[in-house]
């Protein structure tokens, strides 16, 4: 008689970082830059042209990352 193996148990996924960050294609995650919410009259345009576009997330961080999507990332 064959031995029932238990099922792991689902993770759930943070739904405010599923919300923030993407996962490429090549397994990166990609998040977009901070400090570009609001009081954007007090910092200069080429402040705020740095603050566009999305950047990759450092390898310090992605332990946390691969927490909170746990199907997230390869």
């Amino acid at each position: 008689m064959a031995k029932k193996a238990k099922a792991k148990i689902k993770l759930k996924t943070r739904r405010s970082a599923a919300k923030r960050l993407k996962v490429t294609g090549t397994g990166k995650v990609v998040r977009r830059k901070g400090w570009k919410g609001h009081l954007l009259t007090g910092k200069n345009s080429s402040r705020k042209r740095r603050l566009t576009g999305n950047i990759v997330v450092t390898k310090d961080n992605m332990e946390n990352v691969k927490q909170m999507l746990p199907y997230g990332s390869k």
